[in-house]
């Protein structure tokens, strides 16, 4: 990540309405599967937008390996009843390890997770969330520092150790003008990302905000058939 990356996150992550509608979304897949708390690392925190989010069902283990966000997050997380800054992961163990727009981000994604297992107690869970479709890999993914875009049936190839408790597309009401934009922008060879990572005007910001929130309640019970994203719930199997 580099420095307008982590300073166009910190800035918007707070107001936007992608951040905090998956933020919800992701809190509600946790609220429906832990009833007691728990042990969890937030493994590549970014600006930490899920952190305080994740204190509400336990002690929040957070690493994010670059530099500069590591130092934003330690002076806002210094809470040591709630929070650690990890410099590395040893044989610590957790219940929960949430990589929220990550995986896409490490080159070898199949080797981190089968590192990570390592570091999951008995039945320990991996929640992740990913970019959907690299057919929609554009400039914006580059910028960024992604490697790919999934299809859901690459995610059950990685977790194939796993038993996948969800596994869906998400972020499905958005997907025809989201990709719309990607497409345009794609031929075009344009640089679009303030435009996508900036927040737009409040009423626009706070109808989609609104459009992708309603997915919280509908994922409990159903998969998307298709979306801009993927969400996963996998368990360790011993």
């Amino acid at each position: 990540m580099d420095k307008t990356v982590y300073k166009r996150h910190i800035e918007n992550y707070s107001t936007h309405w992608w951040f905090q509608a998956r933020k919800q979304i992701i809190e509600k897949i946790i609220k429906n599967k832990f009833t007691k708390k728990i042990n969890i690392l937030d493994f590549g925190s970014g600006s930490g937008v899920n952190i305080k989010m994740l204190s509400k069902f336990g002690f929040v283990s957070i690493y994010e390996p670059h530099e500069l966000t590591n130092k934003y997050l330690k002076k806002k997380f210094n809470n040591k009843s709630k929070y650690k800054i990890l410099k590395d992961l040893d044989k610590s163990k957790f219940d929960l390890i949430v990589m929220a727009d990550v995986l896409e981000h490490i080159k070898n994604d199949k080797k981190i997770i089968k590192k990570l297992s390592k570091n999951l107690n008995k039945e320990g869970h991996i929640l992740l969330t990913v970019p959907a479709y690299n057919f929609l890999f554009s400039k914006k993914d580059e910028i960024l520092g992604h490697f790919r875009r999934y299809k859901k049936r690459e995610i059950k190839e990685i977790f194939y150790r796993y038993k996948a408790l969800k596994l869906s597309y998400f972020n499905f009401f958005l997907f025809l003008p989201i990709s719309f934009i990607i497409l345009i922008n794609k031929v075009l060879n344009a640089d679009f990302i303030d435009q996508v990572e900036k927040p737009p005007k409040p009423l626009v910001n706070k109808i989609m905000f609104n459009i992708f929130k309603i997915e919280k309640e509908i994922l409990k019970h159903f998969n998307f058939p298709f979306g801009i994203s993927i969400i996963g719930l996998f368990k360790k199997n011993d």
